[in-house]
């Protein structure tokens, strides 16, 4: 398990170190657990959670957990658009772009958001 844990760290820092928000085009980036799904839109230069989003804020009984991280990435979209936020830049933080991570992207773009 811990390798596993190793590999989407290298992968972060890699792709952390390619991309970063600004005021103008700030980072969506997201956290995956076993239970809950965080995401977060981010300024990199002031260092400010723009909106976020997470799994524990919704009453999602008797949801599968893509159909919660579709929620998610709607109510981020529309707390990011309520701040101003149009364009984003995606960070997936080292986790393959399937299953979860692409259900709440899909929504996040079905609201409105760009990336």
């Amino acid at each position: 398990m811990e390798r596993k844990q190793n590999r989407r760290l290298k992968i972060k820092t890699r792709v952390r170190g390619k991309i970063s928000g600004t005021a103008e085009r700030p980072r969506l980036s997201v956290f995956r657990s076993n239970k809950q799904i965080y995401a977060q839109v981010i300024d990199d230069i002031t260092g400010t959670t723009l909106a976020s989003a997470s799994s524990l804020k919704l009453d999602a009984a008797g949801s599968n957990k893509k159909e919660i991280a579709a929620k998610v990435g709607a109510e981020v979209a529309k707390a990011a658009q309520a701040a101003g936020v149009t364009t984003v830049v995606f960070d997936r933080n080292g986790y393959l772009y399937h299953g979860r991570i692409k259900e709440l992207a899909d929504a996040a773009r079905g609201e409105g958001l760009k990336f």
